[in-house]
């Protein structure tokens, strides 16, 4: 078998110790691999630079389009960047799969039967970083959620579904009150499920389908969901199987891939061979799998499947009475390898041999094709009185737009008034075409509009333009409106 060049990462904190027990691991499994390393994380961090990664490690990951990544430290406040994302971003790494499997009665759990498989979109949503301070006491982060990468991450949770002979995928989302973002995920959910006659599908609101899967996780197969939803689910799903530390990530795009565990780099265990690598070693099989080296896949979970059978366990999972050995991290990996060619007697074997392809990535995508019309503005106001006044303010400031309401925090206050309401940061001012006048508005009547505002002495911190797609709103109305 050839050998696949693939770029690793020892990280920071435990990431050398997990890394080197993994590593070994993988070639005393007979992985045909050819590492090339790269320096990563805080120290890079710490010598300025902002990314966390040295400029010519880039050439590294161009170069083999796989990465195994040992968790890095990244520094709080100071403009410092996640390097997770950057990493998912660069490389278009858009689905985040998680298994999330119990290995009772070896780890504890109170859910024997847990074997699910979380997809998280991992580029979008809020992970998209885009924050603003509009006012002294105001402060807005975005939600984005683009039609194309919805899309995607749907048809991949179904692809995943059909090439992994899962049965059912789930959606979990808020469309209840987030009607337009969340609503457009659903209904993509609901469209492209169609395709897939042959797998189960249902969707959950986010609130009741959390409380469903700490309950009775063994309802659910397959759950797709949008970034910050999948991020927070999937670590609860991992930790009610049995331990955080377990849980492995593949972070998966059209061309190029991350493998990596979903724990920190605990700096506090660092260098005292405690540390768990299980997360890390069952992503690397994830990466065996991803590269078709299934056979030593194989051979790797199953020799960890019997190391937890038979009572080896590190710390963090050890348990009295059910554990026989407490060891080490070199310990724990050298009783893997001592159990290579060996099976599990409990618990399932593993046998990814039997899937014959990985999933899809590459989808043509067609954009649906609707008439835009632009039909307002809203237009965020700075104001300390009262909004009734606000409203005698701006009543005149256009001829082709014309007030229609003030909002404050996405609830009502003029005309439609709720004298309890908590009034905080700027209002939102919704201007909309006026149809006695003008059939329609351009965006120099926005400029004119704005311009009026400033010269009456008013202060706006931010425009949203507001559209119709077909003659639907493309936008949400205040409550109480």
């Amino acid at each position: 078998m050839k050998k696949v060049p693939i770029t690793v990462a020892y990280g920071d904190g435990i990431g050398p110790e997990i890394m080197e027990a993994t590593l070994k691991v993988l070639f005393a499994a007979g992985a045909e691999l050819e590492i090339e390393t790269i320096e990563i994380g805080q120290k890079i961090y710490m010598q300025g630079n902002l990314t966390g990664i040295d400029p010519s490690a880039w050439e590294s990951l161009k170069r083999t389009k796989v990465f195994l990544k040992a968790p890095i430290t990244t520094p709080q406040g100071g403009g410092f960047k996640s390097l997770n994302v950057t990493f998912r971003k660069a490389f278009g790494l858009f689905a985040n799969v998680r298994p999330c499997v119990a290995y009772h009665p070896f780890i504890f759990t109170k859910h024997p039967k847990l074997d699910l498989v979380i997809v998280r979109e991992n580029e979008e949503d809020l992970y998209s970083g885009i924050e603003h301070r509009q006012s002294i006491d105001s402060y807005q982060a975005l939600k984005v959620l683009s039609f194309q990468g919805t899309e995607r991450i749907i048809r991949y949770a179904f692809e995943y579904a059909r090439c992994f002979q899962r049965k059912k995928v789930s959606c979990f989302t808020k469309d209840n009150i987030l009607k337009i973002t969340d609503g457009m995920f659903h209904k993509v959910f609901e469209r492209v499920g169609q395709e897939y006659p042959d797998i189960e599908k249902e969707h959950w609101i986010i609130d009741i389908g959390s409380a469903k899967l700490a309950d009775s996780p063994e309802s659910f197969d397959v759950i797709v969901l949008a970034n910050l939803y999948g991020d927070i689910l999937s670590d609860v799903a991992v930790q009610i199987a049995g331990s955080v530390g377990l849980g492995s990530s593949a972070n998966i795009g059209d061309r190029y891939a991350m493998f990596e565990a979903i724990h920190g780099s605990a700096p506090r265990r660092a260098g005292q061979n405690v540390a768990n690598p299980s997360g890390l070693l069952l992503a690397a099989v994830q990466m065996l799998i991803h590269i078709g080296q299934n056979a030593v896949a194989d051979r790797v979970y199953n020799a960890w499947l019997r190391t937890i059978e038979e009572g080896i366990h590190t710390y963090d999972i050890f348990r009295e009475g059910v554990s026989r050995k407490k060891v080490g991290t070199k310990e724990f990996s050298d009783q893997i390898i001592q159990n290579l060619g060996k099976e599990p007697e409990v618990l399932k074997p593993f046998c990814s041999t039997k899937f014959k392809e990985n999933p899809k990535t590459n989808f043509s995508i067609v954009l649906p094709q609707e008439k835009k019309e632009l039909v307002g503005v809203d237009v965020f106001v700075e104001y300390s009185s009262d909004p009734a006044q606000l409203a005698g303010h701006l009543k005149d400031c256009s001829e082709s737009l014309i007030l229609e309401s003030i909002a404050n925090r996405g609830m009502s206050v003029w005309p439609a008034c709720f004298e309890e309401a908590l009034l905080a940061g700027p209002y939102q001012c919704r201007f909309i075409k006026n149809k006695e006048n003008n059939s329609t508005i351009s965006h120099g009547d926005v400029v004119r509009l704005l311009d009026r505002i400033q010269k009456i002495g008013l202060e706006f911190t931010k425009t949203e333009l507001l559209y119709t797609f077909n003659g639907m709103e493309g936008y949400s109305r205040s409550q109480g409106e």
